[in-house]
């Protein structure tokens, strides 16, 4: 009898594809944390690293979220949420792009100032 054994494949293309995703968001507004959702439930049984991948792409979408939400409040005191909004913009267009070349060679993704929601 033979058995039937699904190892992951390594999909390096579709990792690359999945973290440049997030880059969405500044042309649709949403696109962003939808598109990488959809990835990574749909392919993180199939492709090797793409749960973490995704893990991270989620926690990092849902931070920035959370810095907007926190941003545009604190505009009017002293104009702090200004600062926060252009944290949140430059982070949020910046480290997709290095993440993508990470996934490329090989690497785990690595965003700073995440909130870990999903582990």
């Amino acid at each position: 009898m033979e058995t039937i054994h699904t190892a992951k494949r390594i999909d390096t293309p579709l990792l690359v594809i999945t973290q440049l995703s997030q880059l969405l968001t500044y042309i649709t507004g949403f696109g962003g944390l939808i598109v990488p959702l959809i990835l990574w439930l749909t392919q993180k049984d199939r492709v090797a690293d793409m749960d973490a991948h995704g893990k991270q792409i989620i926690n990092f979408q849902i931070s920035l979220i959370l810095y907007v939400i926190i941003g545009v409040p604190s505009i009017l005191l002293l104009g702090l949420g200004i600062l926060i909004l252009i944290f949140a913009c430059v982070i949020g267009f910046v480290m997709p792009i290095v993440n993508a070349v990470r996934a490329s060679n090989g690497e785990a993704p690595s965003y700073f100032a995440t909130f870990r929601f999903i582990k």
